[in-house]
């Protein structure tokens, strides 16, 4: 195998990230029936895809001129690879970008048999067939072009990569926050079930004291309601809404109707969470004790 410098190596690896954008843009595209960037950052790369490729190239090595020690070795790695990424991702962000759940033979829905089965042809296909072209073309290049080219594509390739994930820990921020506000609605939705109990009896009785301080208290619970509410309906930035769009098979088991209510709203062009208790009733209801 012949000796790649530092630059080329990189360039290798954003080549391949690019053509796995392609294909999982032409193919998800296909599936939604419409133009879809893929992926977790911006711009035209897929780092899964070239860190895949440069993994297989590099434990292939012993066993070049072996096809089936080829694609087992590089089948097994691709997909180690795939697996602690998507684990170590959805730990972090508490979103998993892939998922494979409902798939045959899947471990955890971070890999199943087909995404593997597949790195295994890739192997085969990358060493034998596309690197070999790729190489002709980066070998052609002289020191200083490879350089050069390396030298733009690194910066922008940092830049998007650090912006997308400042916008995924945004994300994650939002989904723990208005998980927590939802779970603070439903204990307030007890609560005004309570204190309307209690209001009965203090109207049906004599207790003008009693049913002050209920009203009150009912007012009270009514603004605060309103205020979270409010919270619930911030509009999502701009980044963080174009992370979700470019990755459409999204999902958060940890916060999942949250996240499902999340991207429901940003298709309807609405960035508000679903509630899952009708305070409008309570305002309503509340509204008319007041008077009473």
């Amino acid at each position: 195998m012949t000796e790649y410098t530092l630059s080329q190596w990189l360039l290798f690896f954003y080549i391949y990230c690019f053509f796995g954008w392609v294909w999982e843009s032409t193919y998800v595209s296909v599936c939604q029936r419409k133009l879809v960037n893929r992926g977790f950052l911006k711009g035209p790369w897929l780092p899964i895809y070239g860190s895949g490729a440069i993994c297989i190239l590099v434990v292939t090595i012993p066993v070049r001129g072996n096809i089936p020690a080829m694609c087992i070795v590089g089948m097994v790695s691709a997909a180690v690879l795939e697996y602690v990424t998507g684990y170590v991702m959805e730990r972090l962000f508490r979103v998993r970008y892939w998922d494979y759940t409902g798939k045959f033979l899947n471990i955890n829905g971070y890999i199943c048999l087909a995404s593997v089965l597949c790195w295994g042809v890739m192997t085969i296909l990358v060493v034998d067939v596309i690197h070999v072209r790729i190489e002709q073309m980066v070998m052609m290049l002289s020191t200083q072009m490879t350089d050069l080219i390396v030298l733009i594509a690194t910066p922008l390739f940092t830049i998007d990569f650090v912006t997308s994930f400042i916008a995924a820990m945004r994300l994650r921020d939002i989904l723990i926050s208005k998980e927590r506000i939802v779970e603070e609605l439903k204990k307030l939705a007890v609560k005004k079930d309570e204190l309307e109990a209690a209001l009965e009896k203090a109207i049906a009785g004599t207790g003008d004291k009693a049913k002050e301080q209920i009203r009150q208290e009912l007012g009270e619970l009514y603004m605060t309601v309103g205020a979270m509410k409010q919270k619930l309906q911030i509009r999502s930035p701009k980044s963080i809404r174009g992370l979700l769009r470019r990755n459409p098979t999204a999902v958060s088991f940890e916060y999942k109707e949250t996240f499902s209510d999340l991207k429901r709203s940003m298709a309807e062009k609405l960035d508000g969470l679903r509630n899952e208790v009708d305070f409008s009733a309570i305002k309503e209801q509340t509204g008319k004790w007041l008077k009473r």
